[in-house]
Parts: structure tokens; sequence; C-alpha cells
């Protein structure tokens, strides 16, 4: 492996006398750093390299999360043995369903997969077969997933990751930041490798390969109702009018930010929305004296935020917002025990049941069960105690069979032992 690897930093000192407590910094991809494939003929080119590699293809996306509206992806990372790294622009190449055709029911290798599916997809990149190495981390026990952890764990080699949360809808983008992109997919697919026969040799490679079909076919989250509810600090806002003038100032931001394509956050702070609806002040200079409306991006649009404060302030009685509904499946399981002890106990005896086992297979708890499916189980369980209802509920709230195999039984006897204790 050290001879794929460039070691910055040492050039010239004396062996005998190198640090050798941490292992190298990878400074630059097998390769070195190509070009940006921004064109119709060179994405052709790039599709032809992919065709003639072989094996998995290793794959990332960047976006400009925290700086742009959309979750679009404004770089992606190709690698593929025989063809070395691609770097290819989406915004000059937004349709990538030719490379999808054509690498078929290759494997593609992601990290944290989750995070990039959905703009892929945009992108007409959908993936038949997947191994996530973060997942695949997650489920042999590591603390530490993150690529970088992994890396030099299985590879011996660290990568630099200053410019994860940097703005890649900037263009042009600099050469040390597609370094940086090109080393997040350079030694991937030897990740994938290393985290493969790791898997299989503690007896986990079929819970990993359920894990990654059920990512690939996992459903989008239905859009919320009322989204302004999910505002930071809104639990600060007691009254329905200033609740009125959260939403408003909400939707008059959303409404900015989208046709400027900006992060919401970069158009007004949600803790200005909170002092907004808090002072309810009447009128735009009042408006301007709260702290938190001292930013340029807060004063460009004063008009707008004080006419939304207006109409919350104005606004009919049957028009300000009523208290959150309860949302799908069971209240918070903190109100439990005095509303429903029994349900609560259930919890308790369920939650020490997944622990243990989880404990036992080397696994986090979210895992082996997500945390609601364990809640909706103690809360609503099947009218029969038995292993195949139990089974059959988890089944229902999309647990895989390897969990399954794992926890019906267990569980079953932990809901008989919580209705008699």
């Amino acid at each position: 492996m050290q001879n794929l690897l460039n070691a910055g930093g040492d050039a010239g000192q004396d062996p005998e006398k190198a640090d050798t407590t941490e292992p190298p910094l990878l400074t630059d991809p097998r390769g070195g750093v190509p070009g940006v494939i921004d064109d119709a003929a060179a994405l052709d080119r790039a599709l032809a390299t992919l065709v003639e590699g072989t094996g998995p293809v290793a794959v990332d996306a960047e976006r400009a999360s925290g700086y742009r509206y959309t979750q679009r992806a404004y770089l992606v990372q190709l690698w593929r043995q025989g063809t070395g790294v691609l770097l290819v622009d989406p915004i000059a190449c937004p349709n990538l369903a030719a490379i999808d055709e054509a690498l078929d029911d290759t494997e593609l290798v992601l990290h944290a997969a989750q995070q990039d599916l959905a703009c892929l997809a945009e992108l007409g990149l959908r993936p038949r077969r997947l191994f996530d190495t973060e997942l695949a981390g997650r489920l042999l026990g590591y603390p530490k997933v993150a690529l970088g952890v992994l890396v030099e764990k299985h590879l011996g080699v660290r990568l630099a990751k200053e410019h994860s949360a940097a703005d890649w809808s900037q263009r042009p983008l600099p050469t040390d930041w597609l370094r940086y992109a090109a080393l997040d997919v350079d030694l991937l697919v030897e990740l994938r490798d290393a985290l493969e026969e790791e898997l299989r040799s503690a007896g986990k490679l079929e819970w990993a390969r359920q894990e990654f079909a059920a990512e690939l076919t996992a459903r989008p989250k239905p859009p919320r109702a009322d989204p302004w509810r999910r505002t930071s600090g809104i639990h600060r806002v007691r009254t329905q009018r200033g609740l009125a003038a959260v939403r408003e100032l909400w939707l008059a931001r959303d409404e900015i930010a989208q046709e400027k394509d900006l992060a919401p956050g970069r158009v007004l702070h949600d803790k200005a929305i909170v002092e907004a609806a808090l002072a309810m002040p009447r009128s735009v200079r009042a408006l301007m004296a709260l702290p938190t409306f001292h930013s340029r991006r807060a004063r460009e649009h004063a008009p707008i935020w004080a006419a939304a404060v207006d109409r919350a302030r104005t606004s009919s009685s049957g028009n300000l917002p009523r208290p959150a509904a309860a949302g799908e499946g069971p209240p918070p399981a903190n109100r439990w025990a005095d509303r429903a002890p029994e349900a609560a106990r259930r919890l308790e005896f369920l939650r020490a049941t997944v622990s243990q086992i989880a404990e036992d297979c080397a696994l986090p708890t979210e895992n082996l069960l997500h945390p609601e499916v364990i809640r909706r189980l103690a809360w609503d369980p099947p009218l029969a105690a038995a292993e195949d209802a139990v089974g059959e509920q988890l089944r229902r709230d999309r647990a895989r069979e390897w969990q399954i195999a794992l926890t019906s039984a267990p569980l079953t006897r932990a809901l008989k032992d919580a209705d008699t204790s």
C-alpha cells in the first residue's frame, strides 16, 4: 500500500529521525488531480473509460449545504480500477443517465450513502447494487465511522478533510478542493474490500447486504405539514400571535431563499425570527433595532420582515396557528409514565432487551432496531404476544430479516415479562 501513497512533509528527512507516531498524510490522489469534466465530449470520453474499467465504482458527491437552498450536487467524483478518478461538474453536465445505463448492475461504493443518493438520482445516477462503507463500519461496531477514521484504521493513511464544509457551488473550483474531492474516492474501493472481509469474518456480511438493499429502497420522508414549526428556539414563543409571526417570517424567508437559491439561514437566522415573534415590533425601525436584525441580509429585506409581523398581528383569530397536532405513532416516551404506565413498562423491558442483544453483537442499538420501531411495539403491541406476531409487526415497520431473526423471540419474551411484572 505504501508505494501508492505520497506522504507530504517528509522529503529528505532522515528515516531514523522521522516521526512515526501517526500514519502518513495522503496529499494527492494516485495519478494526480484530474481535470473537471464540464462538457458533453469530455463526459463521453469519461464514460468510455468507465466501461473499460473493472470492479466496483466508488462514487461521492459534493453539495453546498449551508450555502444553497437545494441539496443538489455540485461535483460528482467517480473511481474505478483501470479508470482512476473522474471529476464531473453536474452543473455543466446535468444528465448522467448514460453513465447509469453503462454501469447497469455494477456495484457502487459510497460513504454515508443516504446523504448522496437523492442528489445522484436527480442526475439520473441510481445504483442497483450498493456498498456503504459508513454503514459497514456501524455494523462492525466502530464508535467512529467517518471516512478518514476508517481509511486510517484499515489502509494506514490519513486523509485531509479541511474542505468538507466548503461552498461547492462556486466556480471555478480551486485545485486544493478538487484534490480533496478526488481523495474521497481514490481509496474507497480498497476500504470497501477491507470492510467486506471483516464483515464476512464477523458473520455480518448478510446483515450488511440487507442493509444496503434497504437503503436503495427506502421511501423518502413525506414533506412536513408545517415545516415552520421546526424553527430553532420556537419553544420560547408562547402565544398564538407569536407563532403566527414565526410562520409568516419563515414563509417569507423561504420564498426569498428559494428565489435566490440561498440556504434560509443565510437570508435570516432562526434566532432573528424568534426574537421578532417575541417582540412583535410595530415598525420597520423597531424591527431593525433588534440585535438579531443588524446583518446586511436581514436589513436588505426589512420591509418584507415588517410586513410579515404585521400580518401576524392583524390576522383574524381563525387564521392563527393551532397547537401542533400529534404526529403519527406514539407520543414522546417521556410522557408515558403518567399517561400510559403499562406502555412505559413495556418500553423499559424492550429497550433493555435490545440493548443487551446489541452489546452481544457489537452493534449500536439504533442499527439493531430503530428506536421508533421499539416505541411503536411498546405502545401498540400485537394482541397475541407471540413470536410470529411480533416478527410481522417489526416487518411492517421495515425491520430487516436479520434484525427480526435476532430480536423477535427476545422481544416477545420481554413483552410477556413486562405484562406479568
